[in-house]
């Protein structure tokens, strides 16, 4: 009998398909090996993931795209297409003449001749050249969103993507994209969980037809951030304790019920298949609302994207235009 849990979908209003509302990350902090990434993805595929989300960043594009063709050799899936692929672009080839061939980069990585969704990575360009973080203070550059766009939306007419979208963008900087754009973001990944909810952003994306990919449902205590607010809140504790389940479960039932979608990293066989069990339950009105009351506060505060001597963004305020 197949136990794997069959996963929501979210309808894209901007390019074709259907965005699986519970994905799996890539991103390892620290850095794993690539047969680790490969393996994980192996045991999410075999555990019923269908959303796998990636980075020219994460070093993770090849090791994703070797296990997508060992699960169809070894019939876990009949085919790519059972796959939603999300790639990103890296700042270093955020320029008008390098989207197109970032893009067939990634492409030759996952060993796939498209994606499902390829993002702009961060409202910011940096100098051509390597891919790498963090991003040297004089290598950046402000990013010309019309010219980059323009190019995001040729990869999505030539057939690279199905659809295009951005990752931490604010509600002013996804307005400038807007306004030149003949394709609109079919997506905006940005941090979302109980300890920042984003009220505000999710609200302007909801209004123009833009879905809300979640990444730091969980929070993240790795060494990028540093932080559990997310998994010590007392809050979430009771509510976890009251229902019998985990405060990660909670926090993703609490991101599902708010209609987004989300992407969850964990290379743990167990705690995977823990994660996915989130729609036989819900979450009473009481509860929601208790969470609706936790205090504000982001994980990923972005200052590794900013530059006081070389801008474009000097303080944290002006990438996230005072939603802080």
């Amino acid at each position: 009998m197949d136990s794997r849990v069959t996963i929501p979908e979210i309808n894209l209003t901007s390019g074709p398909g259907k965005l699986p509302v519970f994905g799996f990350g890539t991103a390892s902090d620290p850095p794993v090996d690539s047969e680790t990434t490969k393996r994980a993805v192996l045991d999410a595929i075999q555990a019923g993931y269908r959303h796998f989300d990636t980075a020219a960043l994460y070093n993770s594009e090849k090791p994703l795209g070797e296990a997508i063709v060992e699960a169809i050799n070894r019939g876990l899936i009949k085919s790519r297409t059972e796959l939603f692929i999300t790639s990103k672009l890296w700042c270093s080839d955020a320029h008008a003449q390098h989207v197109v061939p970032a893009l067939k980069t990634t492409l030759k990585n996952l060993d796939t001749d498209y994606v499902d969704l390829y993002l702009i990575h961060w409202p910011v360009s940096a100098k051509p050249g390597k891919v790498e973080y963090p991003i040297k203070a004089e290598d950046f550059l402000p990013m010309d969103f019309e010219s980059v766009w323009a190019a995001m939306e040729e990869c999505q007419k030539i057939g690279l993507t199905k659809a295009i979208g951005v990752s931490n963008f604010s509600c002013n900087k996804l307005q400038q994209i807007l306004s030149t754009a003949k394709i609109q973001p079919a997506v905006n990944q940005v941090e979302v969980n109980p300890c920042w909810q984003q009220k505000k952003l999710r609200q302007f994306c909801k209004e123009k037809g833009i879905v809300v990919v979640g990444y730091s449902v969980l929070g993240s205590g790795g060494t990028f951030y540093g932080t559990n607010r997310v998994m010590d809140s007392e809050v979430l504790n009771q509510i976890a304790k009251a229902k019998g389940k985990t405060v990660a479960q909670v926090s993703l039932r609490w991101a599902y019920e708010q209609g987004i979608g989300m992407v969850v990293k964990s290379f743990n066989k167990e705690r995977m298949k823990r994660n996915m069990d989130i729609f036989n339950w819900s979450l009473s009105n009481e509860e929601v609302d208790k969470i609706s009351e936790i205090p504000q506060g982001r994980v990923c505060h972005g200052s590794d994207y900013t530059s006081h001597l070389y801008g474009p963004y000097k303080t944290i305020e002006e990438i996230w235009d005072g939603d802080i």
